[in-house]
Formats: structure tokens, C-alpha cells, sequence
């Protein structure tokens, strides 16, 4: 009985997944104007840049790698929606659309994140051992001068 059970289950989940490949979500990279990025309009030290483009770039620009998992569901799944929470959190993209206030509290924030170990987040390093941040980064970041950064 057992057994048999397991079969059916093995043969349902066997089917969602593979109906679940035809649900696709939304894997875009809106065009980047490069004048607007944070590069360009923060002009933040080369190892800031650096950083952010390794590290941060993925999941808070328009200019996302997609990987190949990122075409298999499930996980299709959750790395579009934490692509899209990203940019709407932070878009590297386009940072000339913040106000200096908002900029002061985007920084704020980039700092708090990497100090504390949010960002980026543990479940995305070991398929991107190359975004971990280390101690003198972090403290390069947290050091961006507020007056650079607009």
C-alpha cells in the first residue's frame, strides 16, 4: 500500500513539475542608460564601483545575468520575484532618479545591509561565491563621502 502511494505521489509531482516549465516569469533588463547609473552620477571610488557591480549588480540594476536555473521552475520562480524586489529596493540602473535625501538613505542603507551580512543574501552565495563582501569592502562602502554621492 505504501509503495503504491509513493508511486502516485512520485507520478504527481513528476507531472506539476514539468507543467510547472511552462509557467515562465518575466526575465527582462529594461534598457540601462549608463549616464543615469551609479557609476556616472555618484562617480563612487573604483573599489565601491567594483563591488556593486559584482556583488550588488544582479538583483539591483537592469543589467541582471540571468543564470541558467533562472529558466527552471521552481527556482525560476524565486529569483525573478527577488530580481524585482531588488530594483525596486535599490536600482543601480538608475540612481539619478533619487532626490540627495534619498541618496543619503540609500547609502545609509547599502551600508547597514552589507555590515549587518543581509546583502547579499546567504542563500545566493554559495551559486555566487564571488558576491561575498569582505571586511575592507564593506568598510569602503559604509565610507562613500554623502557629498560623492550625488
Amino acid at each position: 500500500m505504501v509503495k503504491k502511494v509513493l508511486k502516485y505521489g512520485m507520478g504527481v509531482l513528476s507531472v506539476a513539475l514539468i507543467v510547472a516549465q511552462f509557467i515562465q516569469p518575466e526575465r527582462t533588463n529594461s534598457p540601462a542608460d549608463l549616464a543615469a547609473s551609479f557609476d556616472a552620477v555618484a562617480k563612487p571610488p573604483r573599489e565601491v564601483a567594483a563591488v556593486v557591480a559584482r556583488a550588488c549588480r544582479d538583483c539591483h540594476s537592469n543589467q541582471t545575468e540571468w543564470p541558467w536555473y533562472s529558466r527552471v521552475a521552481p527556482v525560476s520562480w524565486l529569483v525573478a520575484s527577488d530580481v524585482k524586489q531588488g530594483r525596486a529596493k535599490l536600482n543601480f540602473s538608475q540612481w539619478n532618479i533619487y532626490s540627495p535625501e534619498m541618496t543619503r538613505i540609500k547609502l545609509g542603507e547599502m551600508c547597514g545591509e552589507v555590515t549587518k551580512g543581509d546583502m547579499p543574501p546567504l542563500y545566493y552565495l554559495p551559486m555566487h561565491p564571488v558576491a561575498r563582501v569582505t571586511p575592507r569592502e564593506v568598510s569602503a562602502i559604509c565610507s562613500v563621502p554623502v557629498a560623492q554621492a550625488r
